[in-house]
């Protein structure tokens, strides 16, 4: 295994493991499929998600990666996690273009409009509580 290899699959542990302690426990790393290729993790909600670990960022090929696997894996959003040097797994970078940003924050404003207005009060403050700002 060359050393590029050894690294890219260390991030893919280091990555699928903060997601499992960030409650997403089905997380898990995908085998290669080659030209259909689903994404590198899987498990994480609504997303294909493609992990990079390189010297040099191709943010715009990474995003184009990661849009195409969301479609062959028929999930609605492609993200790819990237390797900060010289970093922690949570600092590394959650890369995807404008129009599935928006795309996505449009689906959670609404989906959280639709619980506060039908699930009882306790539960909406206990939900926006538990995701509420800041680290």
């Amino acid at each position: 295994m060359t050393a590029a290899k050894r690294r890219g699959t260390a991030w893919e542990t280091l990555a699928v493991n903060y997601l499992k302690d960030h409650h997403n426990p089905r997380a898990h790393r995908n085998v290669q499929m080659g030209a259909k290729d689903i994404g590198d993790l899987d498990g994480y909600y609504l997303h294909a998600v493609e992990n990079k670990d390189e010297q040099t960022l191709r943010f715009s090929a990474y995003i184009d990666q990661a849009r195409r696997e969301a479609g062959h894996a028929g999930q609605p959003f492609g993200v790819a996690f990237v390797k900060r040097r010289r970093k922690g797994v949570a600092d590394g970078y959650a890369v995807r273009d404008l129009e599935t940003d928006v795309r996505l924050i449009n689906r959670l404003r609404d989906a959280e409009q639709i619980a506060q207005q039908y699930a009882p009060a306790d539960v909406w403050k206990t939900h926006y509580e538990a995701h509420g700002e800041g680290r």
